[in-house]
């Protein structure tokens, strides 16, 4: 029997893979598209998304692929300088296309032992006590102990559970590809700069290999994939010209749809990514939102088919990911609301530019926007508690270079502390000239802060709650 079948090969599905293969956990994906998508629906990764890359060590691998841009300009396209002591040491977003991000996280699963299937379609799941069944498009079964359904907002893993998806349909789409023009830079700049003044959804950006990015808003356009006609009469309609566009490498349309699903787990399957969440792009957020999920949901689903794992630890995700996505809902439909031209809409964005002159709101928003700012409620008053640890020097290396294995760390400035009993799920380092806000702290492998203090008993009793009975 498989430990856990993937279902979706995106970038949450092959973090989650790696993440589970970290803690030897069988894994195969199964992804219904027989090559890797061209489409770059992200752009870039924001800093907590960089956190956990550099956590497992493979940062430096999407560095080499990227291009490090300044923080601002994020929430609604208000443009403000990113404020002072952004609580990360990574504050800045990292510009890097989706399909680059899929094919690191891909070879970064499949170097961990990950088995990837493709042109693999899922068509049935049926679960008991102890495992799903999973039915193949070509009529082949798998089964395995739990799946992940990890396979986009049109999730068929979903659908087989019958798991609501409420929310709001999208109002407005836009158009989107990649293209080569022969208008002169100097002519896309003036429309950029002219036509955005009354659609702030239009736009070609420059590529590095010399072709562009364009958007235009879809309005009478009703094909749910555009053809190159009807795209190229949308920027007449919209800008005046079509910039001489030739040569389509990709189009595509994405609206503003906003779902968030009923539940996260249903027994022996669970969802994550846009499988769980569908927003609107405004921010950003979205891959790295399911990144996000998959480096929360890895180390407890492994700890539960390990047999360490406390009873309430796997649904302790939906508890901790669920709202953060609700919040990613809320900030992405008041975006879109921003970036509206009518009166009311402008008005309310004109307050909120001002607000934002306030470096407190403004870094507010951008921790938002980021994740950086998220905390999960673990019950605890201390401030530390439930929000990530930025990375920070210790006597012999980072400390991000400690969580690397995907195991729990004690950070202990005392020297007085231990985790006995808990040695093969927690690394103790004892370190008293680390720099933290505390005398020692407990980090998940996700690197949340499950607990700060100086007390052993209190250790004890996180240590219990999160990895289970010493």
């Amino acid at each position: 029997m498989i430990d856990v079948i993937v279902a979706g090969g995106g970038p949450t599905g092959m973090m989650l893979a790696a993440e589970l293969r970290l803690h030897g956990v069988n894994v195969v994906v199964l992804e219904r598209d027989a090559e890797p998508s061209p489409i770059v629906r992200s752009l870039g990764l924001h800093a907590r998304s960089i956190e956990i890359l550099d956590q497992r060590g493979i940062l430096d691998r999407f560095l080499a692929h990227g291009t490090r841009h300044p923080l601002g300009g994020f929430f609604a396209g208000i443009r403000k300088p990113a404020p002072e002591r952004l609580d990360s040491a990574h504050a800045y977003v990292l510009g890097i296309p989706q399909p680059i991000t899929d094919r690191l996280l891909t070879e970064w699963a499949a170097s961990l032992g990950a088995q990837i299937r493709r042109g693999c379609e899922v068509r049935g799941l049926a679960q008991d006590d102890s495992g799903v069944d999973v039915e193949l498009a070509t009529g082949e079964r798998l089964r395995a102990r739990f799946v992940a359904g990890c396979d986009g907002g049109r999730s068929t893993v979903r659908k087989l559970l019958g798991v609501g998806f409420p929310g709001e349909p999208s109002r407005i789409d836009t158009l989107i590809g990649e293209m080569e023009v022969t208008a002169s830079a100097e002519t896309i700049a003036a429309a950029n700069e002219e036509v955005r003044r009354t659609q702030l959804r239009f736009g070609l950006m420059p590529l590095a290999d010399g072709g562009y990015r364009v958007g235009v808003p879809a309005a009478g356009v009703s094909a749910s994939a555009p053809s190159f006609e009807e795209f190229t009469e949308q920027l007449r309609a919209v800008a005046g010209t079509d910039f001489g566009a030739h040569s389509p490498r990709w189009l595509s349309r994405f609206g503003d749809a906003t779902r968030l699903a009923e539940r996260y787990r249903t027994g022996r399957v669970l969802l994550a990514g846009d499988a769980a969440h569908v927003h609107p792009p405004a921010g950003g957020q979205g891959l790295n939102l399911g990144l996000q999920d998959a480096h929360n949901l890895g180390w407890k689903l492994a700890a539960t088919i390990h047999g360490w794992a406390p009873d309430e630890l796997l649904d302790s995700y939906q508890a901790e990911r669920r709202p953060v996505a609700a919040d990613v809902l809320d900030n992405t439909r008041a975006q879109m609301t921003l970036m509206s031209l009518e009166p009311g809409p402008l008005a309310v964005r004109r307050l909120v530019t001002e607000l934002m002159d306030f470096e407190e709101v403004n870094r507010f928003l951008l921790e938002k926007i980021t994740a950086i700012g998220v905390r999960y409620d673990f019950g605890s008053a201390a401030p530390l508690v439930g929000r990530h640890l930025p990375d920070t020097p210790m006597s012999e290396g980072r400390l991000y270079e400690r969580l690397r294995g995907g195991r729990g760390l004690l950070v202990d400035r005392t020297g007085t502390l231990s985790v006995t009993g808990w040695t093969d799920r927690v690394d103790h380092v004892v370190d008293a000239a680390a720099d933290l806000p505390a005398p020692a702290v407990l980090l998940r492998p996700d690197g949340h802060v499950a607990w700060a203090g100086d007390d052993q008993p209190g250790l004890r009793d996180s240590l219990t709650r999160w990895f289970g009975a010493g």
